[in-house]
């Protein structure tokens, strides 16, 4: 299903041409070998471009053709290779290999361009045969670059003010070698169903976060144990070569735009549409990561508007998104995946329509809605600030458990369950730090309104009708806290008692209450009469004895019930409500 939809992804960008075509890749260069008709080396040129930021040079991208997966073994690429391959310049402690690796490049360039009545082609291939490998750090055009040459470079020739593939029939020379039929037994392809000789390795995935630079792999085999009917490399899960080059290069393409990939814990996202518009996704990273935190959306969309837009999807109303058509029928992919040595590992594939899968997100955020407590200026709480509230503020790596991570994820997007481990490393942060932010609140709320434990507290703001105890508690406690702080401008009952208050109340809150009559007594007539009003009537609602213990949900509901009295208290109040309260004082 995965490789399928990839390859269908794959299949949509070629048509409007926005990707490369079978055998063709996108490549980055970094210098070009000028060489003349006798295929002379006359100079190196250095190809690298001011970053869009202007902070750094980068390669230049050029589509190039397609790149063989390096192993251990020698295999050149065509037109474009390391230095090892195109000069001879490589490990110094390998000399033979490196010699091996120019005569591998002079093979394949020969194989291919030898028969052509081309100038260029002609100048390559002198180029291969006039060119000493073995003395090639002794020439004077080589010792400027040498320390570059012997780094991560990728070399490419130019010739008469031109580069290779401008050349009509270097290009048609390399197509016909790619699409040359490979000796085998042909297989039924897993993918397209086309009886095709499989590839036996598939193209490297690069760009995912974590993995070997050089790329890794998202199909392979290489261990007797997955080799059945001996059946080694890929043939044990045939993959003809069109359909394992469209996966690993759309999969590449994917990964190159940044702005449409993110970051979950240690997995990396991608994400498409299956018509292949680009507006799908930028809604998508808007909506679900916050529109001031996606760099194509700044200063174009704010959160209310993005709300707006997204309900409309969820409604199943077609929209325009920046003058591009969003219809929430259409089929949305996320694929999340992980390193594993040279392997990729799947964290999860999840498909579904647009409409769908935006209205489970919408859900997601009213039910993680809670009055802000103004240390952000976020109206939806992306996942990533969710998550940053389950990690130690004083740990050196500031990230959330990987598998929560990608739980979590599945959660928002299939509507699901979120993730105990979620409650759980929340509870561990407000017990450890005593501490209850918008987001941990946040996180109480939505995961208590999963499991349905006492709805009628998990409201947004202040709910003063209920009397279900654990809220009622929270709150006093709020109002206790605020009554010593009035009185000596300190609030050390939160520290000393909070997590025993929440945990056993029976034990704590006779000993606060019996210090909060001492506190009232210095309080000036004002906040006297306000605060004891208050404390009396939550003491009133509590018609039982304290509990001796409260369950991790009604702790929850005692944090909640907490935040919501303490947010309360900073409630900015309108000119009517403070005069009319300072009317009743006097």
């Amino acid at each position: 299903m995965i490789l399928q939809s990839l390859v269908a992804y794959y299949e949509a960008l070629a048509d409007k041409g926005k990707i490369a075509r079978p055998g063709w890749e996108r490549v980055k260069v970094t210098h070009a070998l000028e060489i003349d008709s006798e295929g002379q080396l006359l100079s190196i040129l250095p190809l690298k471009t001011e970053s869009k930021d202007g902070k750094r040079m980068v390669p230049r991208e050029m589509e190039l053709p397609a790149r063989v997966k390096k192993t251990v073994g020698i295999s050149s690429n065509f037109l474009c290779e390391n230095a090892a391959y195109f000069l001879g310049i490589g490990d110094k402690e390998k000399p033979q290999r490196v010699l091996d690796c120019f005569a591998a490049a002079k093979q394949l360039h020969q194989e291919i361009l030898s028969e052509l009545d081309n100038d260029y082609a002609k100048a390559i291939c002198l180029f291969f045969n006039t060119w000493d490998a073995s003395q090639a750090r002794e020439n004077e055009l080589i010792l400027p670059y040498i320390e570059e040459l012997e780094g991560s470079v990728n070399l490419i020739f130019y010739f008469q003010n031109h580069y290779p593939l401008e050349e009509k029939e270097i290009k048609a020379a390399w197509q016909k070698y790619y699409d040359q039929d490979e000796t085998g037994d042909k297989m039924p392809c897993l993918i397209t169903g086309e009886s095709r000789v499989p590839a036996a390795t598939h193209p490297s995935v690069k760009g995912v976060a974590g993995a070997q630079s050089s790329g890794a792999a998202l199909v392979s085999f290489n261990a007797p144990a997955y080799c059945s009917f001996g059946r080694e490399q890929n043939y044990n899960a045939p993959v003809s070569k069109y359909a394992a080059f469209a996966y690993t290069t759309v999969l590449n393409h994917l990964l190159s735009e940044r702005e449409h990939v993110k970051r979950i814990g240690d997995s990396t996202l991608v994400y498409w549409s299956e018509d292949a518009e680009q507006a799908p996704q930028e809604c998508f990273g808007a909506y679900m990561y916050g529109a001031n935190n996606t760099a194509e959306n700044q200063d174009t969309v704010d959160d209310n508007d993005l709300d707006d837009l997204m309900g409309k999807v969820a409604n199943g109303e077609v929209v325009n998104w920046k003058g591009s058509p969003v219809n929430p029928k259409n089929r949305f992919y996320v694929l999340s995946l992980a390193p594993n040595a040279a392997r990729l590992s799947v964290r999860f594939f999840f498909c579904d329509s647009f409409g769908s899968m935006i209205r489970n997100i919408q859900n997601h955020y009213k039910r993680i809605e809670v009055v802000p407590d103004n240390r952000n200026t976020y109206k939806n709480i992306p996942l990533w600030a969710l998550l940053r509230e389950t990690v130690n503020e004083n740990a050196r790596e500031k990230v959330a458990s990987p598998q929560m991570s990608g739980d979590m994820l599945r959660a928002i997007l299939t509507g699901g369950r979120y993730p105990s481990t979620l409650y759980q490393q929340t509870q561990l942060r407000i017990r450890a730090e005593r501490t209850i932010t918008r987001g941990r609140a946040a996180i109480i709320k939505a995961y208590l309104d999963r499991i349905d434990h006492h709805k009628e507290v998990l409201t947004v703001e202040l709910n003063e009708q209920t009397t279900y105890q654990p809220y009622v508690l929270g709150r006093l406690f709020a109002v206790l806290e605020e009554i010593q702080n009035k009185a000596s401008g300190v609030t050390t009952i939160k520290d000393k008692y909070f997590t025993s208050a929440c945990a056993t109340p029976s034990v704590v809150f006779p000993i606060i209450v019996s210090l909060s009559e001492k506190h009232v007594r210095k309080l000036e007539i004002g906040s006297k009469i306000n605060l004891s009003k208050k404390m009396g009537e939550l003491m009133a609602m509590i018609t039982n004895s304290y509990p001796v213990h409260h369950n991790l949900y009604d702790q929850g509901i005692f944090q909640l019930g907490y935040y919501h009295q303490t947010q309360k208290r900073y409630e900015k109040k309108n000119e009517n409500q403070t005069t009319k309260e300072e009317n009743e004082n006097v």
